[in-house]
């Protein structure tokens, strides 16, 4: 395919059930420039032709003289950011692909091991599903930078774990860890590090399970406002009881019921 290219940014490979698509900058513990915004870009424009899961993750690491540690993205790259301007903002370089991968055709899922701070973790945020492992942090420190939370976490952050404690993280600078993370439901699950690609393998198997149409059509309703349903609602059932998945699908549930 066509993403067998060789990045300088990504790792990407096919598995049974999804794309992978590994963040690749250990020397700045993948921080997110604008090279990596250019190739996540190419992988959309795959997954938009050939809609799929994917599976977006971080790299290990070597940490002076704690050996290799897991990490997912450490946020945008800070000496780019120190540069960009008014019209840089305006671009909205990160803000522009975190949405476009938040509404691929089919789920996203982020398998974070390590840290996940202000953009990456704004990544993150884009993303459907969220596994993580138990040495998993997460925060957006941007305000001690001089700057907002302007790629999602200023509205995603909010729905993902309630106003209050996103208030917190972006006005306070609170930390979460993992366990917290799942508390707050930021995160679905936490596993051992040497477990989490599996965990993350395992949730595309049971989306891949499911009608590719009807998981479509069932994100896209997600993110669309209260106000076009259930009007909405009905035009996608309509197609959906039209296609031939639909009697295969539930033909076999029927003949099983029957033995």
């Amino acid at each position: 395919m066509a993403l067998e290219q060789e990045f300088s940014t990504l790792r990407c490979h096919d598995d049974t059930h999804a794309l992978v698509v590994e963040l690749n900058r250990p020397q700045v513990r993948n921080a997110i420039d604008e090279v990596m915004v250019t190739e996540l870009h190419q992988v959309c424009a795959e997954l938009e032709n050939n809609p799929r899961v994917m599976i977006i993750t971080g790299t290990e690491v070597d940490v002076s003289g704690k050996g290799k540690r897991g990490i997912f993205a450490s946020g945008a790259d800070i000496s780019q950011l120190r540069e960009r301007r008014r019209d840089d903002a305006l671009r909205g370089v990160n803000s522009t692909i975190f949405h476009r991968i938040s509404a691929l055709p089919m789920p996203v899922i982020a398998a974070i091991d390590g840290y996940a701070l202000g953009g990456g973790l704004e990544l993150a945020l884009a993303a459907d599903f969220r596994v993580a492992t138990d040495r998993a942090v997460f925060s957006q420190p941007e305000a001690g930078l001089g700057i907002v939370a302007a790629a999602g976490a200023l509205w995603r952050l909010k729905k993902a774990v309630g106003e209050p404690l996103a208030k917190q993280m972006i006005l306070a600078g609170r930390t979460l860890n993992a366990q917290e993370a799942l508390e707050y439901q930021l995160v679905a699950g936490i596993y051992p590090a040497p477990e989490l690609m599996t965990a993350a393998m395992d949730l595309a198997g049971q989306i891949a399970a499911l009608d590719p149409l009807a998981v479509r059509l069932s994100k896209q309703l997600f993110a669309m406002p209260d106000s076009v349903h259930p009007g909405v609602d009905n035009i996608a059932q309509a197609i959906c009881f039209e296609s031939a998945e639909k009697f295969a699908r539930m033909d076999a549930f029927l003949e099983k019921r029957r033995t």
